[in-house]
């Protein structure tokens, strides 16, 4: 802890368990199995979908969205039967380089218009990809200030609409809530691994000052303790927002 007082500062360096190469195989599988029910919680992607994604949508020729980094793989399948319901074509593709993500991400049953696929964002670019969409969820903090510049490059190459990455913000209040409503969670990483999390992430004025130099960046509030850091192409003027 510092002089400033607990998460006054980012911990970089904070490992967390399921990020390991030698983690327990099942505890992990766990961890991606609880996935679902804590960012359906706590992310606000739902939120996120109907104010920023579905706007961007199109009903009348089919869309495209990449979900970077997509892990055991809840928030395209979430985004994939959302946009179903709302009669929107939407071919999602998830890319994830961990083989043990992508392993269980393929286990699960298919959901029509969404595919896996183990690839790191620079690759998709090379290959020329285009999406209407892109999101992240949770993989900002876990990028060194290189990663994290590569990151906004490749999406300012891959997105034609609109890009989300979406993330934790650091906050005390946040650290204590967390702790105690992931208790019933036994058996996975989801609680340790949470709060390792909230210790490596930005709080939303670290985050503006990370894309300072991109001003067709924002960085949006509206969920509790959650960052998303938006390009909006179809935006006439860019800025903070509190959506």
């Amino acid at each position: 802890m510092n002089r400033r007082g607990f998460l006054a500062e980012r911990d970089p360096h904070a490992v967390e368990e399921m990020d390991r190469p030698d983690c327990d195989p099942a505890i992990l599988d766990r961890t991606y199995a609880q996935f679902g029910v804590v960012n359906a919680a706590v992310s606000g992607w739902r939120r996120t979908y109907t104010q920023v994604l579905r706007p961007a949508f199109t009903k009348v020729r089919p869309n495209t969205l990449l979900d970077i980094g997509s892990g055991g793989g809840d928030v395209p399948r979430a985004l994939a039967r959302w946009a179903a319901l709302d009669g929107i074509p939407l071919e999602v593709t998830a890319i994830d380089p961990d083989p043990r993500a992508h392993a269980y991400a393929t286990s699960r049953p298919s959901i029509r218009g969404l595919s896996f696929r183990r690839a790191l964002s620079d690759e998709l670019v090379a290959e020329g990809a285009v999406f209407d969409a892109v999101v992240s969820n949770h993989v900002l903090h876990h990028l060194d200030a290189a990663q994290f510049r590569g990151l906004i490059d490749d999406t300012e190459q891959l997105t034609r609409r609109v890009a989300v990455h979406s993330d934790i913000a650091r906050h005390p209040a946040g650290y204590a809530l967390f702790s105690v409503g992931t208790l019933p969670l036994p058996g996975s990483y989801i609680r340790q691994d949470g709060l390792t999390s909230i210790r490596r992430s930005y709080t939303p004025d670290e985050l503006r000052g990370a894309v300072a130099d991109r001003p067709a960046w924002t960085v949006r509030t509206a969920v509790p303790f959650i960052n998303r850091l938006v390009l909006d192409r179809r935006a006439a003027t860019p800025g903070v927002r509190h959506a």
